[in-house]
């Protein structure tokens, strides 16, 4: 449902709230933007950027975190499907983060009538083929879930939410970003991270970084930054559509080779293939004792390789890879490097990863 290729229109707002201004010499949108949501990381940077524009932003949440200073918090339980009694007045336009289809459902059915546009923040995870590489936004989906949200099921329940907005909403009036992995400065998951921050603290007396020997593999990545202006400008634009939310994808070994100029690491780089990696009980892409990111091939071929052409049509505007991850060093380092990980291989592991490799002498790139 849903699967069919969707063209990105843009529809000019008519709410008598908008007005349009001048930013740095730019015609700007203003509006009254609803953020469900506001309180995270990517929350944060959407308010962020609403507010730089001179939106008025409301936040309805319950996170116990505050929203960026400028947005009014309207705290509530989204479980609760009276919460949205609590909102006061229309919008131009409103941003929904959430993974919950019950939440999804709940908020379009109590706004369609007082949000004439609806911007929905979705993921690469809904689609069904991860392994067929170059594939855009008309590739088969999960089937969407039907019962509880889980983590485990999280590909689903973003396929539920996305129907329930287009359900209420229609595809004219909605913009769904099925976005990749965001990175950027406050990558709590330490995904992103992890890269940049081993190659500037090795774990290894003599500089030695353990990497994955993957050259087919790729690496397809959205700074949060950027996801969060273009979510907004939508918003402002009424732009429509389901867009691929990412920058072009680069191969892994180009990623690992930008990391490490940035980190300005100069010690041996160790690669070790996937049967290697795999006996050693190395997971793939994020949690403890993995490598972040990176996937086996040829099973995941497809996954960081989508087509983005309709995104950057839409004006999405991907930063330079090096400043994104300098940007992200910095704030690692400010976190402290020594500090215990979500994801990646603890110094420990990896010291004695590389012992047992041996007297391989890995490169110097």
């Amino acid at each position: 449902m849903f699967a069919t290729p969707l063209v990105a229109q843009v529809f000019p707002a008519q709410s008598s709230a908008v007005l349009r201004r001048r930013l740095g010499g730019v015609a700007v949108v203003s509006m009254r933007l609803l953020v469900l949501g506001g309180t995270a990381w990517l929350g944060g940077e959407v308010v962020r950027a609403a507010l730089v524009r001179g939106d008025e932003v409301a936040c309805l949440a319950r996170g116990t975190s505050d929203v960026p200073v400028g947005a009014l918090l309207v705290r509530a339980d989204r479980d609760d499907p009276q919460c949205y009694s609590a909102l006061e007045g229309h919008f131009d336009a409103a941003i929904d983060l959430t993974r919950d289809p019950t939440h999804a459902r709940g908020a379009v059915s109590a706004l369609r009538d007082r949000v004439p546009h609806w911007v929905f923040v979705s993921t690469c995870s809904v689609y069904a083929d991860d392994a067929t590489p170059g594939q855009d936004e008309s590739g088969p989906l999960l089937p969407a879930l039907t019962g509880a949200y889980t983590m485990e099921r999280y590909g689903e329940a973003k396929v539920a939410c996305e129907e329930a907005v287009l359900s209420s909403y229609g595809i004219e009036h909605a913009m769904i970003a099925r976005a990749g992995l965001i990175t950027g400065p406050g990558d709590h998951s330490d995904r992103t991270g992890y890269w940049p921050l081993r190659f500037a603290h090795p774990a290894s007396d003599d500089g030695a970084v353990l990497v994955p020997d993957a050259p087919d593999a790729a690496v397809q990545l959205i700074d949060v930054r950027d996801l969060a202006t273009w979510l907004v400008d939508g918003a402002a634009h009424r732009t429509s559509g389901v867009f691929n939310a990412m920058a072009q994808h680069v191969p892994l070994p180009e990623y690992l080779d930008t990391a490490r100029q940035v980190a300005g690491h100069t010690g041996r780089v160790v690669p070790v293939d996937q049967e290697w990696i795999a006996a050693r009980d190395i997971a793939p892409w994020s949690g403890p004792r993995s490598f972040p990111i990176w996937l086996p091939q040829p099973d995941f071929a497809g996954f960081s390789t989508r087509r983005v052409d309709a995104a950057l049509g839409a004006g999405l505007r991907p930063r330079l890879l090096a400043e994104s991850i300098r940007d992200t060093l910095k704030w690692e380092l400010r976190g402290g490097p020594g500090r215990q990980r979500r994801a990646g291989l603890s110094p420990g592991d990896e010291r004695e990863l590389l012992a047992e490799f041996g007297d391989r002498r890995g490169t110097r790139r």
